[in-house]
């Protein structure tokens, strides 16, 4: 019987991360969807700039941040509501298995394929694309990576509240689209209305963004992007915190 203990366990969590890496191993639009759509998207946007490659070097950095954030939400939020409507979700609550650790594991299995996509997309963008950045590659990675954390975390803790996939997908404008648009992707976040600049402020987005410049302007690690890493990070484990505290069975 379940307990609700707080302790994780590791072998439990591990587990949880090998079957929905099964899953995945066996769903191969998934795994393009994951995998190949940001490469092929952040060459579309080379080429868009063809003529002025200095424009994708200034908006490359952020997408290469906003790309792995957006798929991981969507593949995240559908796969975590699939496995609720589907009853899995209920048996598994029925085991000696914690919320805590089947959000851990959720979260594994997925930061798994996050390392894979964001070192995909990091590598085409600097290695073949040329993508001109002053600091180190390592650094693009890192914040990739934790945007990636970030877009599965805001998907399992959205899958809570969504009764379909088609629910699930409309979550995209209210909780992606407005970061998406206040982030200082289209115009530097302080030459916005003042009221739109407070709640950019608050917006994880923002600061991944501003995590990528930072990594396309300094050489160094500045003491911006040791801020910018650290909230994303954090936004990261309280969504994940959120989300096994909305975590709950179905009953009918």
């Amino acid at each position: 019987m379940n307990t609700g203990t707080p302790t994780l366990s590791p072998a439990r969590v591990l587990a949880t991360a090998g079957r929905v890496l099964r899953q995945l191993r066996h769903d191969p639009r998934t795994v393009a969807l994951l995998l190949v759509v940001p490469v092929l998207l952040i060459t579309l946007l080379r080429y868009v700039f063809d003529a002025d490659p200095h424009t994708f070097d200034s908006v490359g950095a952020s997408l290469l941040g906003i790309f792995p954030l957006i798929t991981m939400f969507l593949v995240t939020s559908i796969a975590t509501l699939r496995e609720r409507t589907s009853g899995t979700l209920e048996r598994l609550l029925a085991l000696p298995l914690g919320k805590g650790e089947l959000i851990a594991g959720y979260a594994l299995a997925f930061g798994a394929v996050a390392v894979v996509q964001s070192f995909l997309a990091t590598a085409m963008s600097v290695g073949v694309l040329g993508l001109d950045v002053l600091g180190s590659p390592w650094l693009l990675l890192m914040v990739a990576l934790l945007d990636a954390l970030l877009g599965t975390a805001l998907g399992l803790f959205v899958s809570a509240f969504a009764a379909s996939e088609f629910q699930a997908v409309q979550f995209m404008p209210a909780v992606i689209f407005p970061q998406l648009l206040l982030c200082g992707l289209f115009t530097p976040r302080d030459r916005m209305h003042p009221v739109l600049e407070a709640v950019s402020a608050v917006l994880p987005m923002s600061y991944a963004v501003d995590g990528m410049n930072q990594v396309l302007t300094h050489t160094d690690v500045t003491a911006d992007f040791c801020r910018d890493v650290l909230v994303v990070a954090g936004c990261a484990l309280l969504v994940l915190c959120l989300g096994a505290a909305t975590l709950r069975r179905r009953t009918t």
